[in-house]
């Protein structure tokens, strides 16, 4: 028997906001976010929270450029919303993303920070390839924002697609 998944009525998906270079000798996790990736993070926050999309709970990767992207969600929302920070979404695939979505019962809305080819593939995992090959067809921007709902008979649909 298979288990049944209860993942919440809505799900945020974001992709970091664009990143520079790791330094000489860096590591890829301590990328910070670039100059443009600051503004990007910024605009799409102040936009999301225009259209009224306001997660219940955000959860994002422990890397530095995943944390930058959320911080600029926690300013636009000063405190309304919390945020658990998990070391498993750096370099996870995409099923890691959906159990996590998975355990997080009695939350509505869910918005997933992390990273590419993951947030791509969950992406595609909810809405199908036919819907990602449509709305990203280059692939999953930096800082894309995809809004996606519960349709009631266990499927998902993409609700909105923003990029910062």
């Amino acid at each position: 028997m298979t288990p049944s998944i209860q993942l919440p009525k809505r799900i945020y998906l974001l992709r970091h906001a664009k990143s520079g270079w790791a330094e000489p000798g860096g590591r890829d996790f301590d990328r910070s976010l670039s100059d443009a990736g600051f503004a990007e993070a910024e605009l799409l926050a102040e936009t999301a929270a225009d259209k009224g999309y306001r997660p219940d709970l955000v959860v994002c990767s422990t890397a530095k450029r995943c944390r930058q992207t959320a911080d600029a969600v926690n300013r636009v929302f000063s405190g309304l919303v919390e945020f658990r920070y998990v070391d498993a979404l750096y370099n996870a695939p995409a099923e890691v993303y959906l159990e996590i979505a998975n355990s997080t019962r009695g939350v509505d809305a869910l918005m997933l920070v992390g990273h590419n080819p993951a947030i791509e593939e969950v992406f595609a995992s909810l809405c199908g390839n036919e819907v990602m090959a449509r709305t990203v067809p280059q692939g999953y921007p930096t800082s894309g924002f995809a809004v996606i709902d519960a349709t009631g008979d266990g499927t998902f649909a993409l609700h909105d697609f923003l990029v910062g």
